[in-house]
């Protein structure tokens, strides 16, 4: 089959690679309909994070089931499937608890070993603890495959820092990053109802999805000017819930200074960069909550899908470039250049 990998910065390549297998009874083969590329692939491609020469890459997939093992009870051949962007086993207490990314069984798509999301197939371990089936009717419905495509990632990391940011009806969100999570924290802000909804960010392409997911008011200023503004808006006091989706010293030291006293941060940017931000005696002293993480987008999806299925919730702006297998490595230059949000493979 074809697939990415990734040899050096900003060197990707499609090759032809072995066809994936069945290796344990409890396998799924899944053959790639959507995949796509995450903001945090961009730290491979730029070699701010480390990987081996013809490593895979992709953590992001839906598909249909091609083969299975003899112990999976929950799929057939021919079923739709969405991946979450980590595999469980779906038996442990960290599953259990909604913690799938602790998982101890679990790991990533793409990494050393396994195949990752940017191909024509995928190697699914763990296949019921992991994957999620969806309507057989939707493989035939281009924009809703689209939509749940997020489901496999950004849509559930923008919930988790919702839910971290404390995000309850009528509060007020602000949302520091205009990336496709950033984006999909202010669709999940405004399903859990929030009342005003203050997205940051500076490109006229983004804040214009940002205000039709629901932001009511768009910040373009960075750094101490934009926390001013955020400040002016909120009567001096900062947002109640804030959602941090970048991962940078800075965008954290801005999240931590338009915080409302008494409110929270929910973060899932990457941390990358030499610091944080943090001055945990600001925090202390204001009372300022910190929750967030890697987000166990698995057990958000049962809860986020019909949302998606009933058309409450449409995540698909979010894919601003379309390519095919062979056209992944351009995708990875427009991203990195900043001329598309995020690209949708269909290989």
């Amino acid at each position: 089959m074809r697939a990415t990998t990734i040899h050096a910065p900003f060197d990707m390549r499609v090759e032809d690679v072995p066809d994936p297998v069945i290796k344990a009874s409890t396998d799924v083969v899944v053959r790639v309909l959507r995949a796509c590329i995450c903001g945090s692939d961009l730290w491979a491609y730029r070699g701010e994070s480390a990987r081996q020469p013809g490593q895979r890459i992709g953590h992001e997939f839906l598909g249909l089931v091609e083969e299975t093992g003899a112990e999976v009870r929950d799929f057939r051949v021919g079923d739709l499937v969405v991946a979450p962007f980590v595999w469980s086993d779906g038996t442990c207490e960290y599953c259990a608890e909604g913690l799938q990314t602790s998982c101890p069984s679990g790991g990533f798509w793409g990494s050393v070993g396994s195949d990752g999301g940017q191909g024509e197939a995928v190697r699914v371990p763990f296949a019921d603890g992991t994957l999620v089936k969806l309507p057989a009717e939707a493989a035939g419905d281009d924009h809703l495959l689209t939509a749940l495509l997020a489901l496999s990632d950004v849509m559930g990391t923008g919930h988790h820092a919702a839910l971290g940011a404390g995000v309850t009806k009528g509060s007020t969100v602000a949302v520091v990053g205009d990336g496709a999570v950033g984006l999909c924290g202010v669709l999940a802000a405004r399903r859990l109802g929030a009342e005003r909804i203050i997205a940051l960010g500076r490109h006229t392409a983004r804040t214009d999805i940002a205000r039709g997911f629901g932001a009511t008011d768009v910040v373009a200023e960075r750094g101490e000017a934009a926390e001013a503004a955020v400040r002016a808006l909120t009567g001096g006091q900062g947002a109640h819930a804030v959602i941090e989706a970048v991962g940078t010293e800075q965008s954290m030291r801005t999240a931590v200074n338009i915080t409302r006293d008494g409110g929270a941060i929910g973060y899932v940017g990457v941390p990358h960069g030499s610091g944080t931000g943090l001055d945990l005696s600001v925090m202390f002293d204001r009372n300022i909550a910190l929750r967030g993480g890697v987000a166990p987008v698995r057990a958000y999806i049962p809860e986020l899908l019909p949302d998606i299925l009933d058309g409450t919730i449409d995540p698909s702006p979010v894919f601003d470039l379309t390519v095919d297998l062979a056209g992944v490595p351009g995708g990875y230059r427009a991203m990195d250049e900043r001329t598309a949000l995020k690209v949708l493979v269909k290989p």
